[in-house]
């Protein structure tokens, strides 16, 4: 099955938007678990086998885990994912960008190495620097576009005969670089009418959507700007807030059982706002 038709089952099946991030930080982990050879790896499968229901896809950010050394425990996990939840993409987010006979072997590590659905690039060496992902038909490539950080418009807002330079990049890959039918962009909440501008653009293309939760995007902005007439064409990421989240004492919970109260509450206001889609 291909990244997209996964994706657009795991849209409907799961009646959910949702993208759930895995940025793992030791310091930030329960108490119990910080001094676990596999922390980690605990920590996550509590996260996914909390949140998997509320979710259309997760997200392991490589970084979170190369720092640590764990990279094995990401290898488990994407397994762990693929054996027990099959039907949600793993978009693995490693922003590459690099040449040819390099992004060869960046896209290994993404397709073989962690059975990764998609994985997040950088356009900014151009088509054959993206193109060796290409090569992996059923799977996903998902072009930065218009990044949630505020530095982005360093760049990305740069006008180029009087259009901005990710108005240009969504272009681009829409019209030459999706010809499988396998991209998507990568476009901040942060900036929902430049969200905007993107879906008219490009169409159908999904759209990997960070910036909710912990970065402050506004859930129905973000959804009204970037829905498909469907009420999809989104993954709508949210890391550390779900991650995170604090334990109600009044009712005893651990925190997988807050991540999932939080994920499910996240799921259920994006869904507010896909009602009545067009």
């Amino acid at each position: 099955m291909t990244f997209i038709k996964k994706l657009n089952e795991a849209w409907h099946t799961n009646d959910s938007l949702l993208c759930v991030g895995l940025d793992p930080d030791l310091n930030k982990l329960p108490v119990h678990l910080r001094n676990q050879p596999d922390a980690i790896l605990q920590f996550c499968i509590a996260i996914i086998d909390a949140t998997a229901a509320s979710a259309c896809a997760f997200k392991p950010q490589i970084a979170y885990f190369a720092a640590l050394r764990a990279e094995d425990q990401l290898e488990a996990i994407c397994e762990y994912l693929r054996a027990h939840y099959p039907h949600l993409p793993i978009v693995l987010d490693a922003k590459r960008g690099d040449i040819g006979a390099t992004a060869e072997q960046y896209a290994r590590e993404a397709f073989e190495r962690y059975g990764a659905d998609a994985v997040t690039v950088n356009p900014y060496m151009g088509h054959d620097s993206i193109a060796p992902y290409l090569e992996w038909k059923d799977r996903g490539a998902i072009v930065l576009c218009r990044t949630s950080n505020p530095g982005g418009s360093d760049l990305q807002f740069m006008q180029i005969d009087g259009t901005p330079l990710y108005q240009h990049v969504a272009r681009l890959v829409a019209e030459k670089w999706n010809s499988n039918g396998q991209c998507g962009l990568v476009v901040g909440a942060t900036f929902p009418h430049e969200l905007a501008q993107v879906r008219a653009i490009v169409g159908n293309m999904p759209l990997l959507v960070p910036g909710i939760g912990a970065q402050g995007g506004d859930v129905q902005a973000t959804v009204t700007a970037g829905k498909t007439a469907d009420g999809s064409g989104m993954m709508i990421n949210s890391s550390r807030a779900i991650l995170y989240a604090t334990p109600d004492p009044a009712t005893g919970e651990d925190f997988a059982q807050a991540a999932q109260r939080v994920a499910l509450a996240t799921r259920d206001e994006i869904n507010r706002y896909r009602a009545g889609a067009g």
